[in-house]
This record gives C-alpha cells, structure tokens and sequence, in this order.
C-alpha cells in the first residue's frame, strides 16, 4: 500500500496531455484547425497532440473549452467531480470503520487508495492511507498500520506539517502499541518541537499531539510530563471545534486525574467523552471509555461496577471484531475477576491470549495474540496475572516463569508502573522461597522503577517495594 504518484507515467507530463487532446478531438469530430482558431495554429495543436510540447495554462483552458471538458480534466485526466467524489467516499469509509468490523472498512479504503492513485490525487491516497492505518491498528496488524502512516506521511511531505499531525501520531500510536513507548515519546515530542520551532501554533495538530502523549508518558512514569500535556490539551480545547478530538482529549486526561487521585472528576471527564462519542456515533472510542471508566472503578475498589464497564467494552470491541483492543480489555476483566476471588474464570480469560491457535489446537495456522510486538504491555499484564494465580494456589515455580516473562517484556516497553509493581511481587516470591540476593536485585530494579496510583495498567496502586 505504499505505491505514491510518482510512480508510472504521470497525468500531466506533455505526451499524456497530448493523448487526451488528440482522442477528444476525435471524438468530437474537430480538426486541429477548428481546436486551434482563432488563437492558436493546425500546427500548434500537432506539436502538442505529439507530446513534443508542454501547454501553457492559457493555452489548456482555450483546448478544454473548445473541447467541451474542464480545465483539470484535460490538464490531470481526471473528470472534474472525481476528487470531489473521492472525499465524500472516504467519509463514508471513516463511517463503517466508526461502527463496523475494521476488516470490512479496510476493503473500503484500500479500493479508494487505488482509485486515488489511478488518477495521481495525492491528498485523497493520504486520507485513504490514514483511514486503512487506523483499521490496522483496530485489528492489530501494527506493523502494516506502521507502514501505512508512513506513506500518508511521505504523500504528504511537501505540506505544511500541521497536515502530516495525524500521520505522525498514527506511526507513534502504532510503536505504543507495539510496546515501544519511548520512541513513541519521541515522534510526539519531536513534532511538537518542530510546530513550535516553526511557529506553527495550529491548535488541533498540537490537541491531537498533547492527548496522543498522556499514555505513553503515564505507562513510563513520565508523570509530570502527562500532566503537563493534559493541561496545555485542556487549554487548547476550546479553540478546537472538532468533537472527536475534544472526546480524545477528555479520555486522555481522565488517565492523569486517576493518577492524582481525583476519581470523580477522572468519572465526569470520562462522561464527557462517551456523550460525545455516543452523539457521534464511534464505537471504537465509545469502548475505550467504557474501558477507561473500569478501570477508574478498578482503582477506586468498585470491582462489581468494573466489571459491568469492562465487560460493556469487551462486547462492543469484539462485535466491531477490533481484535488487539478485545484482547487488552480481557486483560484488565481477567484482573478484575481475579480480585472478585473468580481465578478459574480468570485463567481461562488469559491463557488464549498467549496461546497461539496452532497451540491450542495441535494443528492448523497460528493466531496472533499479545506478546513483544503485540500489545506488549498488557502481554506483560497477563503473564503477571496469571503468575499472581499460580502464586494463591502454591505452584511457585509457574509464578516465577510467568513473573520472569512479564519482567522481559515490560523491561523492554520501559512501562515503569507495571514494572515496578512486579518487581514486588518476584521479590517477595524470591524472598520466601529462600533466595534473599535475588530477591534484593528485584526489588532494587522496582525502586527504579517506582509507581504512582493510577500509572499501572492493572489492579490496585502498587505498594513501595520493601528492602
């Protein structure tokens, strides 16, 4: 999906030009004398219907006007309302991603891409790339979501870069993702640092890139830094007249207030966000407030009222079949289980997500599920529930594989909350199984790691490690 308009003959280059003028005038019946008079010459026209010369555009607006067609479709070959077409389609494709399936919206896009690229329209290839990334995402194909971003991006090169925002911040979505926060970080700060640099103050580039930051910023304990960005997005929002991105925006600050202890402003934020994404009729962010609203009822001790928002979430991201977000939800809902004192339940929530299909089934293609490259956090999640499950029922030495796995991935997605949280719990299991050095060096990696409420992915506010 990478293909861009440089590729292949170009619309406009003189040969083409001059084949579209000599099959029009043919079809109309002209010669080149009645198509060149009265202010151009029979031999004029033969020179540019053999491509031996570039039109000026005074020269193509006389031909297109004699000719009966548009100015840009006999400049570009493309009929005068295809652009114009394209954009509404596209809206319609934003529509059936908003409330279906992203597979079935991917077919969408991917068909207007090419139509885009057919007929060289640059800024309609982007719109196209952009709406087949975010269906990736939904399904977890991060790395061709990646992919996508990146061409939007390179289409949109010679644009002002408050125009390439939504690209970059699809690409820094996609490495979150991924589990690889810190250069998610990075593409964000980068950016805003250049928008600034440039004087580019455009307040919806700068709201989507505050609120794309709070999360990645909140998984690596860059606290101060989430706060930062929840208050400089909450400034900006009433310049923004988008309410998509003002719902984003609430959603997004929601995860700092929870991280400050302000639970029901966190609650009135996260209802602000789901009336608008219920008005706008997007199920995707409707889910993630659903899920968010968990999870403020998970830190808050409310598991009963948690589990209502989670499992609200779960089923609508699993009737959009938004495969990676089902997952992630899972993880959180087997948590939450776990605490209700409904381990089996739990497990049997956990063990598909890390189990591919060939696995399970002894046969046949594997399916994704959560690991390094997938959803690694919430990977990183599931194996600690599930080593917090062999833990109550006395099976060390499978909480310690699961706790060892979590440890991998979480160290390589520098998720400091999550990070420290299960420095704990190994130390404390090294510790009472007798192995006192290891246990100090784990709880010495947590203490670098150390975890405010509300910046964990899972469960209660961890405790401060003990030494």
């Amino acid at each position: 999906m990478t293909q861009d308009s440089s590729e292949g003959v170009r619309p406009d280059d003189p040969a083409e030009i001059g084949r579209r003028v000599l099959r029009l005038r043919g079809e109309r019946g002209l010669t080149q004398r009645q198509l060149a008079e009265p202010a151009y010459t029979p031999a004029y026209v033969s020179t540019l219907e053999s491509g031996k010369v570039r039109p000026s555009e005074t020269a193509l607006r006389h031909l297109a006007e004699r000719l009966g067609v548009s100015y840009e479709e006999l400049a570009t070959g493309r009929p005068a309302e295809l652009a114009a077409g394209l954009r509404l389609r596209l809206t319609d494709a934003r529509r059936a991603l908003a409330t279906g399936a992203p597979e079935d919206a991917a077919v969408l896009f991917r068909a207007l891409h090419e139509e885009a690229v057919a007929h060289a329209l640059a800024e309609e290839q982007a719109a196209a790339l952009l709406g087949l990334g975010d269906c990736l995402l939904e399904s977890g194909e991060l790395a061709d979501a990646r992919d996508c971003f990146a061409a939007a991006e390179r289409l949109l090169a010679d644009e002002p870069l408050p125009r390439r925002v939504p690209a970059i911040r699809g690409r820094a979505t996609a490495h979150l993702l991924t589990g690889e926060l810190r250069y998610a970080c990075y593409l964000l700060e980068s950016t805003l640092d250049e928008l600034d640099a440039a004087g580019l103050h455009d307040p919806e580039a700068l709201l989507l890139l505050y609120t794309a930051s709070i999360a990645p910023y909140m998984d690596m304990g860059a606290h101060a830094r989430a706060a930062h960005a929840a208050e400089l997005a909450l400034a900006l929002a009433p310049r923004v007249s988008d309410p998509a991105l003002v719902a984003g925006m609430h959603r997004g600050v929601a995860r700092t207030l929870i991280a400050e202890g302000r639970i029901a402003e966190a609650d009135a934020s996260l209802a602000k966000a789901q009336e608008l994404y219920r008005q706008l009729h997007i199920r995707t962010e409707l889910a993630h407030c659903h899920w968010m609203r968990g999870y403020v009822h998970a830190q808050d001790g409310d598991l009963e009222q948690a589990e209502r928002e989670l499992r609200a979430a779960r089923s609508i991201l699993a009737s959009k079949r938004a495969a990676l977000f089902t997952e992630q939800v899972e993880v959180e809902l087997a948590d939450v289980l776990r605490r209700r004192g409904r381990a089996a339940e739990a497990q049997a929530l956990l063990r598909p997500l890390l189990t591919s299909g060939d696995e399970r089934d002894g046969a046949g293609e594997g399916t994704r599920v959560l690991g390094a490259g997938r959803g690694a956090v919430h990977a990183g999640g599931a194996h600690r529930l599930l080593g917090l499950i062999a833990e109550e029922r006395g099976d060390t030495e499978a909480a310690e594989e699961h706790y060892c796995a979590a440890l991998s991935l979480l160290e390589r997605s520098s998720a400091a909350g999550d990070l420290a949280d299960l420095c704990r719990l190994l130390g404390d299991l090294l510790r009472r199984t007798g192995r006192v050095e290891a246990a100090m060096d784990a709880y010495r990696t947590g203490l670098g790691h150390r975890a405010a409420p509300g910046t964990t992915t899972l469960g209660p506010a961890p405790a401060t490690p003990p030494m």
